[in-house]
């Protein structure tokens, strides 16, 4: 096929190369090879719903049409960006009329189906149910947080992976070799690093690799006329490197954010920095990157290093001041700072208890020896009486009630034996003392 034959054709690489068997379909065989579950379901021609859970490029959309042609299904397909409930009820009526004309049945397959809302998704139930349509929806997103528990439980979930590297380069080769579809008539000159270069920056994108390479063609299309050899320093000129794969509102949003925090807990300095770069690169936030470092200082380290708070706040001051780029600094440093802290959740598991206390035994009032009494009524009644004042006591310590009388001698606070809270497990013990041997107040 020559060069202006390919030029005429207006579907892309990645199109024309799209498996039409799932023998085909690579980086799947949990789901394709045989004996597994997708193999198993075309076989046996007896196909369920189906969410299709994976990342770009790993072959939603090309399993559903697979499915289709298998099984000689009617194929329609929608996306859930441009669709809503208008268009899914024209489907179900063209696929109730073929049904109704003793047709077959109907794909009917959703693309990014985790955009259509709970309203737009419940419209797919009763055609679900009473076998109108076969669902196959397709998303990038955690099916448990984006889909209604009513249509997930009328669905197959099925998990697709990224694909690695090696199988992109198979699929690269195959699209440099194949004469009918690919680049084979052209016999492109590549150097040897060109190809596992493109499968490298596609991040397991089959998609976007063959895009890649089609970009690459075309933007050297005269240096591929004369065969001349083309290298890293022509790819590089025909595209922009891809960015960091990553979404600020989905689930690698959470992936990201978790790893970084659990990384800080386990004092992975190494680590967190790399969370921390994932993110900022990728378009994260940086106020919320730094709302979750100021929760970290607390939750995790606490008062085992109490200046941790404090150096959090100061980076997000910093970052207000300088902004971006120069403020990621600080950022960076606070994040260096949090991961080599000792670390302390005695503040956190504290609190709980006390909250949980509070919800439990309701509203308990306080001693009457510890509430102000500034009217004569409130002193009659014994408001303030026999309080003692806990700076004419021996440390400033006395010994005296403080909490509601059901709750005496309740503890939440157990400060580690870390950093800072080892002091302060000292000075507790050492109140603790005080208190033992207290006599009456000093003049």
């Amino acid at each position: 096929m020559s060069r202006l034959a390919l030029a005429t054709q207006t579907s892309p690489l990645a199109d024309r190369m799209r498996p039409k068997t799932l023998a085909e379909v690579m980086g799947q065989g949990h789901l394709t090879a045989k004996g597994k579950l997708l193999y198993e379901a075309l076989e046996k021609n007896r196909i369920p719903s189906l969410i299709l859970w994976g990342p770009p490029g790993c072959g939603k959309t090309t399993i559903a049409r697979v499915i289709a042609n298998k099984t000689k299904y009617r194929f329609e397909s929608l996306s859930a960006v441009l669709a809503g409930v208008k268009e899914v009820r024209e489907v179900v009526v063209r696929a109730r009329g073929e049904l109704d004309s003793g047709g077959v049945g109907t794909i009917l397959f959703v693309d990014e189906i985790h955009r259509f809302n709970k309203g737009q998704q419940d419209a797919f139930l009763p055609f679900v149910e009473d076998g109108t349509i076969t669902l196959i929806g397709a998303t990038t997103e955690n099916p448990s947080f984006e889909l209604n528990g009513a249509l997930l439980s009328r669905c197959q979930v099925m998990v697709l992976e990224p694909l690695g590297e090696d199988d992109l380069l198979t699929l690269l080769q195959r699209a440099v070799a194949d004469k009918k579809v690919g680049f084979g008539d052209l016999k492109l000159n590549l150097a040897p690093e060109v190809l596992p270069e493109i499968a490298n920056q596609a991040n397991g994108d089959a998609r976007y690799s063959l895009n890649l390479l089609d970009s690459f063609v075309d933007v050297t299309s005269q240096k591929i006329a004369v065969g001349e050899l083309l290298n890293l320093d022509d790819l590089k000129e025909s595209l922009n490197r891809r960015a960091t794969l990553y979404d600020k509102t989905g689930e690698f949003h959470y992936n990201l954010i978790s790893a970084f925090h659990k990384s800080l807990r386990g004092s992975d300095v190494d680590a967190s920095l790399y969370w921390l770069a994932r993110m900022l690169h990728g378009g994260e936030d940086r106020l919320y990157i730094l709302r979750r470092m100021v929760r970290f200082a607390s939750e995790d380290i606490g008062n085992a290093d109490p200046q941790a708070l404090a150096i959090t706040l100061q980076a997000k001051e910093s970052y207000n001041f300088l902004g971006s780029p120069e403020g990621e600094l600080a950022l960076a440093q606070a994040v260096i700072y949090l991961a080599c802290a000792p670390k302390s959740n005695s503040a956190y598991v504290a609190f709980k208890k006390a909250e949980d206390c509070a919800k439990k035994n309701g509203s308990l009032p306080p001693p009457a020896h510890i509430l102000n009494a500034p009217t004569k009524l409130m002193k009659d009644l014994g408001y303030g009486k026999g309080y003692r004042y806990a700076h004419d006591y021996e440390g400033g310590v006395v010994t005296q009630e403080y909490m509601p009388e059901p709750l005496k001698n309740e503890q939440f606070y157990q400060p580690v034996l870390r950093g800072y809270e080892r002091e302060i497990a000292r000075r507790l013990e050492y109140w603790q003392k005080l208190k033992g041997s207290q006599g009456e107040p000093k003049p």
